[in-house]
């Protein structure tokens, strides 16, 4: 399987995005604190400025020297600048803009010392990341072959013979970060401190003199990095309240939790027709924290909770919900629908009283079924833009969608009745998708680097295609799709199954090893996806 690192968020446009994705964090685990990485660069403090306000827990400025060794050579080489500028410019802008007391800066990139931390904290970060030095510890020796399966001392690979080479101990961790806790109170007790608060944003602490009578640095001009904004004393200069997410004002909270919870503590069957308005967003998500929290990854009986939402639905309607949890929609909904699907079951139609024609109209927006992990969606009308992008095991049916459709999709079945927008199946490695070609044009909206095309000519495809379908119109009672039902005859030929190359070789792998009377080998499988 190709990687990507680190992979694009196709949720994540704006800044608008990311307030959104931040609460649907929060929803999903309101006691878990939700952080923000962002890299070093020329203006990462007005970027800093607008996470604080998007209600983030914590950001992470990130220096240009850390990095994965999947990383491209590119951004290794040439990506951001040092941690130390990026910290600098954070600390001041949030200072100056009033909002350094609600969120947590922390830095990473290539930490390594107690100095380092120290350094940091008078910048004003009040947390470190360590990643690189602990992984030497451990026994890494830097080959920056992360991503191709092959490190030699076991630490970043899956296959079991180089992992039997890995020499590391929870002891040398320990024993590497004890050091470095002595360290930084050695700095703090020479500089006068005694909690690490009172040195966060101290940059007169800093002495910069003796590198500047440097002759290679001889002109340099510090004064911006470690300019102190003269605030009034009561304006904090680290952490000292937490972000106010207002999750006790969602519908949840105030409607949905209260009327299941004998669904949530015992199991009994509850069933529910509640409006809804665009002003609600990620209903369902924080329902779905507590059934997990309950239950665990098991979830509740299919069925056990039954919404019926009338309305127009906001953003991430039915995020993360888990197993047991169905809930129906008769309306639209906006961007999001389903992000994270985990076991629930999802439909939504138009009202009844509508008179347009759904398959040709839009019903929900853009990136739905977002990363799904499993569960079932049924769509009675077109999807707007990245529907079920990386996908990971959920099965839906959509009568329509728009650009980039299943891109990076990884498992899962997904069957479109309509039409695809272009760049269909754009780094789509698992999963299979049954596209009705009904303008014969599919091909070329097809993105076939790593898909091929085929005809659905297999019984168990075919059965399993008009099963979907079935449920599709025992869900949203679609006339489209009993149409299609009807006339299969005709149009079973036009329908189209996209398949990845390397799903396809994981398979045959998988069924020589099975006919011969055991288990495929991890080499095997690993050389599947490399053929």
């Amino acid at each position: 399987m190709q990687l990507i690192s680190p992979p694009p968020h196709h949720d994540i446009y704006s800044i608008e995005d990311i307030k959104q994705l931040i609460h649907d964090l929060k929803n999903a685990n309101p006691q878990a604190r939700v952080h923000v990485k962002l890299v070093a660069e020329i203006g990462v403090g007005t970027v800093a400025a607008g996470v604080a306000k998007a209600f983030s827990d914590v950001v992470l400025i990130s220096g240009h020297d850390g990095g994965t060794g999947a990383s491209p050579l590119t951004s290794i080489k040439h990506g951001g600048i040092p941690w130390e500028l990026g910290v600098a410019e954070t600390q001041q802008v949030l200072v100056l803009n009033k909002l350094r007391d609600r969120i947590v800066v922390q830095v990473d990139g290539q930490m390594k010392t107690g100095r380092d931390v120290v350094i940091a904290a008078l910048l004003g970060a009040e947390e470190y990341g360590f990643s690189t030095a602990p992984l030497v510890v451990l026994g890494c020796i830097m080959m920056r072959v992360c991503h191709l399966n092959t490190c030699p001392v076991g630490v970043a690979t899956q296959d079991p013979e180089l992992r039997k080479r890995f020499s590391g101990k929870p002891e040398y961790v320990v024993n590497f970060f004890r050091f470095l806790a002595q360290e930084v109170r050695e700095h703090m007790a020479s500089l006068g401190f005694r909690t690490m608060d009172e040195m966060i944003g101290r940059v007169d602490k800093l002495d910069f003199k003796p590198a500047l009578d440097h002759w290679k640095a001889c002109g340099l001009d510090l004064s911006t990095i470690l300019y102190r904004p003269d605030m009034p004393p009561e304006v904090a200069r680290h952490c000292v309240v937490r972000q106010d997410h207002a999750l006790e004002k969602s519908l949840d909270h105030t409607t949905i939790i209260p009327a299941c919870a004998e669904a949530i503590e015992h199991r009994k069957s509850v069933e529910l027709s509640l409006p809804i308005h665009n002003v609600h967003r990620t209903v369902g998500t924080l329902l779905g924290y507590h059934v997990t929290k309950r239950w665990g990854g098991e979830g509740l009986p299919d069925d056990t909770i039954r919404i019926h939402f009338t309305g127009s639905a906001g953003q991430s309607f039915g995020a993360f919900v888990p197993r047991g949890i169905t809930f129906t929609l008769e309306g639209d909904a906006n961007d999001y629908w389903g992000k994270g699907l985990s076991g629930g079951r999802l439909i939504v139609f138009p009202p009844r009283p509508s008179t347009f024609a759904p398959e040709e109209n839009i019903i929900i927006g853009n990136v739905a079924l977002y990363g799904a992990t499993s569960g079932e969606a049924y769509v009675r009308g077109v999807a707007g833009e990245r529907f079920c992008v990386r996908n990971s095991g959920a099965h839906a049916v959509v009568e329509g969608i728009g650009d980039h459709g299943c891109e990076y999709m990884t498992g899962g079945r997904v069957v479109v009745l309509g039409r695809t927008g272009r760049n269909f199946a754009a780094g789509m490695s698992g999963g299979i998708a049954f596209v009705l070609d009904v303008d014969g044009d599919f091909k070329r909206r097809c993105n076939l680097g790593m898909v091929d095309l085929e005809p659905l000519d297999r019984a168990e495809d075919i059965e399993l295609v008009r099963d979907l379908i079935r449920r599709h119109i025992a869900s949203t009672g679609s006339t489209y799709a009993r149409k299609i039902l009807d006339d299969w005859i005709e149009l079973q030929p036009r329908f189209v199954k996209v398949m990845p190359k390397d799903y396809r070789r994981i398979l045959l792998a998988e069924a020589r090893a099975r006919a011969e009377g055991r288990e495929p080998t991890f080499a095997e499988l690993v050389g599947a996806t490399s053929g």
